[in-house]
Parts: C-alpha cells; structure tokens; sequence
C-alpha cells in the first residue's frame, strides 16, 4: 500500500505508525462518536506497532495468541454454549446487564394487541420472533435442508436500481464526495416487498413470499490427485403475497453471522482499518481493500462500516435496532418503525395494531436496546486450541504463504478506553483475522446487488475467531454470506478476485500442507 512519510491533514484526519495514506478526495473525517477514547502516547504507538507486526517465526505460538480477545477471552468449552459467554473481566453489575441483555435476546415477540404488554408488536411481517432463532446459541445460522427445514436463519435481501432523478440521501451525499464518478450504482427497497423477503406474518395477513434453493454440484480438481465439490446455489421466491415483484430486483442470500467479539471490533481504532485500504491497487499487489462508509442514525453523520456481510452499519447498537425492526419488526429510539419493514404498498400492514402506543413509545425501549447491545459487545470469545501443535504451526506458515493475511489481518490493539462501562474492550491486543474492508471476490460470490460503497462482487473480509468451533456450537459446517460451503475448504475453493490467487495457491500445495492449512483455521 502507498503511503507517504510527512505528516499532511487528510480527509480520513488519521495518523498510524508514523505515516498517513495518500488521499485525493475532499469529504468530512470519519470519526468514532460513540466511543469515549483515551489518545495513544507515543510510547504505546511503538508498544502496538511491535505487537501486531506479522509474524514470521512458525516453530512457536506468538505471544498471547491463544487468547484471541485479550483479557474479554473466554475459556474453551466442549458444549454447545462455547458462543454464550460474557467477558472473563465484567464486573458484578455487569454481569447482570448481561444476563439481561441475554433475556431479551432470546425473548419471544407476540402480536399486537396483546395482555402482556412488554412483549407484543411482533410483525406485522417478519422473518423471526427473537434475536436467538436466528443466532441459535450466537452462532451462525444454516441453510434449509429438506422442504421442511427451517428458513429461519436465512433470508433474502432486496432492492432495486434508484430511478436517477432520486434525490440523493445524506450517505449518498456523502459518498458522492468520496469516489466522485466512481460511486457505487445506487438502490432502493423494492417498491412492494421492501429491503427483505419476509417469509412469515401474524394472523390476519399474508407473508410475503417463501424463498427457494436448489443447488447443483461442480467439480474442481486439487493438487495431489484430490478432488473437491462446490455446490453452485440457485435462488428463486414463490407463493408472492402482494403482487409481483419489480423485474429489476436485486436479490442477496444472507445467514446469520455468529455474534462473538462484537464489541472489540467495535472498539478497533478507525485508523487501523483505514491505513489498510488500498482502493486502487497501488502497490500492486492485486488487493484492493476499501472502507466501507455507513450513516449512523444515532449520531447524525457516516461513520465507518464494520458489521454485516457487506459491512452495512457501524455500530453493535445500530445493528441491534436494524435487526428488531427489519428480522421482527420491533421499533425502537434508533428505528421507530412499529411496522417493521412494510412498505406503504402494504397498507394493512402499516395499518395494524402495533405495541407502541399510550404504554411505550417503541416496542422496545433505550433500556431494552441498550442491554441486547450491551449482550452482544460482550459475548467472549473462546480461547484458542492446540496452538503449539506441529500441525498447526505449519498450517499458520501456510496462511501467511499463501497470501491470505493480505485481508484477514491477524491481529490489531484496540482503543484505550475512558469509560468503565467498556472495560472488556479497552486496549485489548485481539486476534479477528479479518481487515474490515471490502473486497472483490470474484463473479462466483457475486449477488449483483450493490450497497451503499460495496459492489454485487464485493463483501468484507469476516473474522475467523471462533470458526474450529462452528459445528460444535451450531451443529453444521456451513460458511461464506449464503451457507453454501459445507466445509473450510470449500469457502476457500470458492475465493475469487482478488482472492483468485490465494485460492489457487492453495487448491495447488501438497496435500499434506493444505491438510495443515485447514488444521490452523480449525484451532481458531
């Protein structure tokens, strides 16, 4: 990546490890206004540019890997619940923030009107009666198998092109200033269905549509004699409750992510993800990482994407009150939208009977908001496993050699924190191995839907903590936005674009150090 070595301002306003990257653009700074934050001293600069240089000593775990979230690390487990643990460092009363938080994360939602009058609103239209169905036990969710397999955890995102004479949003402003003529293909809700396929509804109206899946099976050829099989998914919806849908729209499969680590990625300084960006390849390196740039309601301007397939909102809080309304469709102070994500089309919808009213003003309150936000900062990440294993040790050397720490960083120092409330995230070294920015991966990833900076082949890197544990906590080994790789390898296999190399690199080593290579990200 370019960088120069004078101190100049820049739009992003940022400074990390002495050097600031080149920036041609004019657009306001990106800042971080919802975290009350300690300025670094020089002494710590050069502390954490020290400890998080990539490694490239492979006969011994580097210091603290094997806690992969600092002091917020958790113990391993061998049960289901390995996902479901607080903070090792919380505090009594913190504790009981999150035991609550963690009430109303699995609280049940009912229909308007209704005798318990702290839990109706649900709907009109959704996709789920709480936050567990879809993040059973906080981990990821599962595509359907079988006809009568649940959809729960999966849904369709929807949109449509902006007709060009659209009035521009303050985010579309704002990214208008960013990229100038190379801004992103703007989209809307769809007209009827609005920006998701809801597949369920109360008594008395329809549900919107059911989705569909069919997969076919391709065959690729590995190193060694090996063979590997992608199944290739075809996405279709039926059963439509309102009508037809647009002939321009866009659709995007997405599972449930798992939820652990949220508040440290949260806590990760703008600058350490920015300094990373290189939007135009100028080093040549053939990845081309940009920051993904969202609005927060909460505070009135963009901020930096960090959450989400396609790194659609900035916030845990935001994220929460987003996924009340559109996955269940609970308003909140951040979304005061009791009808969820019905469109004006859908006029019985927008007309029924809400919880929101004479006895609280959202469905679900700042406090109520506040604590599933506080629950999903603080669910701990596990300790790793088998770090000083050969195995693994060689499989880490094979990550690092096939290039694939060019977007899943190891490890990043988050922020010093001023506030006791935030104490499991401050100044943590922590170990996501992911960027945070958004790549091309390539046409077999693609959903040909755009959002907001990121393409329809573009998504952000995940972080992989905690993806060894994946079957263990949510009884499938299912990864990538759609659930269509059944195993580590495939979601590799299936790595284009700017991961195009990456992948071949590792479709073509011995098997043997492939084999090593799946081992390392198993320990994780």
């Amino acid at each position: 990546m370019r960088f120069t070595s004078l101190i100049v301002s820049t739009a992003f306003g940022f400074v990390w490890g002495g050097c600031v990257p080149q920036v041609t653009f004019a657009a306001p700074i990106l800042t971080e206004p919802y975290l009350d934050v300690v300025p670094r001293t020089e002494a710590e600069m050069a502390r954490i540019k020290s400890a998080t240089r990539p490694t490239t000593d492979f006969s011994k775990p580097e210091p603290f890997e094997q806690n992969s979230a600092g002091k917020a690390t958790t113990r391993a487990r061998s049960d289901h619940d390995a996902f479901s643990q607080s903070s090792e460092s919380l505090s009594f009363e913190q504790e009981l923030d999150f035991k609550l938080g963690n009430g109303l994360f699995k609280k049940l939602w009912v229909s308007s009107p209704s005798s318990t009058l702290a839990s109706d609103g649900l709907g009109p239209l959704y996709n789920a009666r709480s936050c567990q169905r879809c993040h059973l036990k906080d981990g990821r969710g599962h595509t359907p198998e079988g006809a009568d397999d649940s959809r729960v955890s999966m849904f369709l995102r929807l949109s449509v092109p902006t007709p060009a004479q659209t009035p521009m949003t303050e985010i579309e402003t704002y990214l208008a200033a960013l990229d100038g003529d190379a801004v992103t293909a703007r989209t809307s809700p769809e007209p009827t269905y609005g920006g998701q396929l809801q597949d369920f509804a109360i008594q008395g109206h329809a549900a919107e549509a059911q989705m569909d899946l069919q997969y076919t099976e391709r065959a690729v050829a590995l190193s060694g004699g090996e063979t590997a099989s992608l199944r290739v998914p075809t996405y279709s919806m039926r059963d439509a409750g309102y009508g037809a849908f647009a002939d321009d729209v866009q659709i995007s499969p997405r599972v449930a992510p798992q939820m652990i680590g949220l508040g440290l990625i949260e806590a990760i300084p703008v600058a350490d993800i920015l300094v990373r960006a290189d939007a135009d390849d100028a080093d040549g390196d053939g990845i081309s990482g940009r920051a993904q740039v969202v609005w927060s309601q909460e505070f009135k301007q963009p901020i930096l994407g960090r959450f989400g397939w396609k790194a659609g909102h900035g916030t845990v809080i935001e994220q929460s009150a987003d996924a009340f309304a559109g996955d269940i469709g609970i308003s909140s102070p951040l979304a005061q939208r009791p009808y969820g994500d019905c469109t004006e089309t859908q006029n019985s919808c927008r007309k029924a009977v809400h919880g929101d009213g004479d006895v609280r003003v959202d469905e679900v309150d700042a406090q109520g908001l506040d604590l599933v936000a506080f629950y999903s900062r603080n669910l701990a990440v596990p300790e790793r496993r088998d770090v000083s294993s050969p195995e693994v040790l060689r499989g880490k050397e094979m990550f690092y050699a096939a290039g694939c720490t060019s977007c899943h960083t190891p490890k990043y120092v988050t922020h010093r924190l001023a506030s006791q409330d935030n104490t499991a995230q401050s100044f943590q070294l922590i170990w996501p191995y992911s960027d945070f920015l958004l790549h091309d991966l390539g046409f077999g990833l693609a959903d040909g839907r755009p959002e907001l900076r990121a393409t329809g082949t573009e998504w952000r890197t995940p972080p992989l903590w905690g993806i060894g544990l994946t079957e263990q906590v949510s009884g499938h080994t299912q990864f990538l936005h759609d659930g269509r790789a059944r195993s580590l390898l495939e979601a590799i296999l299936w790595h284009g674009g700017e991961a195009q190399n990456a992948r071949d690199t590792v479709a073509d080593m011995p098997p043997d150090d492939r084999t090593a290579l799946i081992q390392f990200l198993e320990s994780l």
